[in-house]
């Protein structure tokens, strides 16, 4: 899960994070720059968490809004396309 520093420079939706499996956190990166923010500067991440646990998160905005975090891709927040990302 990714946070960001700023959320002037966060698309909206972002407020909460980023959610994102992949196999390593330079994959996840790729896949944020790549899906998220479409080969646009990615803003400045404030902290980044390793193997989220999914059920510790928001139960009112981002349980409610994430696909499932078992494949490769971007599971929080709904909305991104990411089945090209499945390997």
């Amino acid at each position: 899960m990714f946070e960001f520093a700023s959320l002037n420079e966060i698309p909206m939706g972002l407020g909460f994070g980023c959610g994102i499996t992949a196999h390593n956190c330079d994959d996840a990166i790729f896949i944020m720059k790549t899906i998220v923010f479409k080969g646009e500067p990615i803003p400045v991440i404030k902290n980044v968490i390793e193997n989220v646990d999914v059920s510790t998160l928001d139960v009112g905005h981002v349980l409610p809004n994430i696909f499932p975090p078992v494949w490769r891709g971007v599971w929080f927040p709904d909305g991104y396309d990411y089945s090209n990302n499945s390997s």
